[in-house]
């Protein structure tokens, strides 16, 4: 059974668990998402490997992808969104396109002239083709 005391008392209670939710709680979410990764699953076909990166509301054109020696490095800077012309008032705001680098070590069985990347659906899939390996003869070698 509830005072006139403990009635007053409930509606702040419930205040304050919905600040400690809506403010403490998305606080830590943001400084998580700040430190954004974004997630690689990789493939092995019989032809190629493939990794998908999650990275969705990206533009294709928004990808920076570089190889130097054996290293792939696949990029994206933070742009800052527009909202001119938008109508409404944003109250929080917590999707944002985030920059974002991953670094990648390909061995000696990518064929690193041959590889490509295609952006659907929030994934990018770059796809490095393994190398035409010949077998190694086997032959008998003579002493002189």
């Amino acid at each position: 059974m509830y005072t006139k005391r403990n009635y007053a008392v409930m509606p702040r209670t419930i205040s304050g668990f919905l600040d400690d939710v809506f403010q403490n709680g998305w606080s830590q979410l943001n400084e998580e998402v700040s430190a954004y990764t974004a997630p690689v699953n990789i493939q092995e076909t019989d032809k190629s490997y493939e990794l998908h990166i999650v990275a969705a509301g990206y533009k294709k054109e928004d990808f920076k992808l570089n190889l130097e020696k054996n290293m792939l490095q696949v990029s994206v800077e933070q742009k800052e969104d527009s909202k001119e012309g938008q109508e409404g008032k944003w109250i929080r705001n917590e999707y944002r396109r985030r920059s974002f680098k991953r670094s990648f070590t390909l061995n000696e069985k990518v064929d690193t002239a041959k590889i490509a990347a295609k952006y659907a659906d929030g994934i990018l899939v770059v796809t490095l083709p393994k190398k035409e390996v010949s077998e190694p003869t086997a032959h008998e070698i003579t002493v002189n």
